[in-house]
């Protein structure tokens, strides 16, 4: 009997529910604190958690000295400027709204892979970024035509678009030589180099007026061990099988278990419009990625 396998997608699908989750999981950590002390503390539970795995099941590899330099850029995009950008935009926005933001990813990514690769771009890939581009909009405006959403926001949740975009660029080199569980060990033991600085000097007294409690440990723990662990793990391990593309396509994913999920945990508001909104930005990538790969 040939030995089971687990299907590539599976790994992209997981990673989308964990971070269709952690939008959920930070919103309600950004009550009792501030960004850099979430991400803070997420990246030593995830650093935790990781090389424990990699010492139970000796998976232990070394970095080339070649290397050093592409995985510490790999590192400043993500988890550094990425979870920068996306919690400050979170603090600014809902779960749903910044979700749908993230969603935006894959869309741009043709651009990105022009940009690096000389890859040529057609007018399927602009016709997608407008429809696209279009439900973001939906969802920031009321009916009568004003934002209903902070340009703080919004500036912080594409600034996270936009170092995803090139993480995955990164990301891609390092698969072709490391595991997936080696290369975001490292990126985040270097994110907690970045972020403690920052830490330091402007949250960690605040952190001592919090006092715990059953929603901050789950919260936190979830964010550690499942959204900055399993799910970065299961992404790259997915990039490596079915390349940038394909991978990042799943990312139109996010939203939806966002949305279903804020609903049913935060009791967000689910409007006709949100709907709309969140229907275009997944049409939007659809209708790029399909056409791309035909």
């Amino acid at each position: 009997m040939k030995n089971f396998q687990i299907p590539a997608p599976f790994f992209a699908v997981a990673a989308m529910l964990f971070w269709g989750l952690s939008f959920i999981w930070s919103s309600v950590l950004l009550k009792y604190y501030e960004p850099v002390t979430i991400i803070f503390i997420r990246l030593i539970i995830s650093s935790v958690f990781l090389f424990i795995i990699i010492y139970i099941f000796r998976q232990r590899e070394k970095i080339a000295k070649k290397d050093y330099r592409l995985i510490f850029l790999s590192a400043l995009f993500n988890p550094f400027l990425y979870f920068l950008c996306e919690n400050y935009g979170l603090k600014f926005s809902t779960p749903t709204i910044a979700s749908v933001i993230i969603a935006t990813i894959p869309v741009f990514a043709p651009l990105v892979a022009w940009v690096t690769l000389r890859e040529k771009l057609a007018p399927i890939n602009f016709l997608g970024i407008f429809i696209s581009f279009g439900g973001v909009i939906l969802m920031l405006i009321t009916h009568d035509l004003s934002l209903d959403a902070d340009i703080r926001g919004v500036l912080f949740l594409f600034g996270a678009v936009l170092t995803a975009l090139f993480y995955s660029v990164t990301l891609r080199k390092l698969t072709a030589t490391y595991s997936a569980l080696t290369i975001i060990a490292y990126q985040n033991l270097i994110g907690i180099a970045l972020f403690f600085p920052l830490y330091l000097f402007f949250e960690a007294p605040a952190m001592t007026e919090v006092r715990l409690n059953s929603e901050i440990i789950i919260s936190m723990l979830f964010l550690g061990i499942l959204a900055s662990s399993v799910s970065f793990v299961f992404f790259a391990h997915s990039v490596k099988l079915l390349g940038i593309s394909k991978s990042n396509i799943y990312s139109n994913l996010i939203p939806v278990f966002t949305a279903l999920f804020s609903y049913i945990l935060l009791s967000e508001p689910f409007s006709v419009r949100k709907i709309t909104g969140i229907l275009l930005v997944i049409g939007g990538v659809y209708l790029s990625e399909r056409t791309k790969k035909a």
